[in-house]
């Protein structure tokens, strides 16, 4: 399980990297809910988003691709270190957004998508 100190760390890490988002969306687990984490999201500006107590539904998306990432990449591999989990699964993760076709996008990958729509949106203005 995840220890609210890990939670913490990792949103640290990743506003240092990438910066704020201007939502977080989590469920409602007690590292998500404690006051150090909820404080750290406020002090940052960030809006707080939390799924339904037993709503599975409202996280359904990114549920599918852990699924994925665990069905085609974690199971399979019998990893030596920690860095080479990370680094199987950061090639998995490029391979799903950039060459892995998906049904629900009508055999687009996830980058096709988002660059149409941003070209589209940038066209528009």
């Amino acid at each position: 399980t995840l220890t609210t100190d890990f939670c913490l760390d990792a949103v640290r890490e990743a506003i240092t990297q990438y910066g704020c988002p201007e939502i977080f969306n989590t469920d409602q687990g007690c590292q998500f809910t404690s006051q150090e984490f909820t404080g750290l999201l406020k002090d940052q500006g960030i809006q707080i988003s939390m799924d339904g107590k037993g709503c599975w539904r409202d996280n359904v998306f990114v549920e599918r691709l852990w699924k994925s990432i665990k069905y085609e990449e974690v199971y399979l591999h019998a990893y030596e270190t920690v860095s080479a989990a990370h680094q199987g699964v950061e090639r998995y993760l490029m391979f799903y957004n950039q060459t892995r076709p998906h049904q629900a996008l009508d055999g687009q990958t996830p980058d096709q998508v988002y660059d149409d729509n941003l070209t589209t949106r940038q066209t528009a203005a």
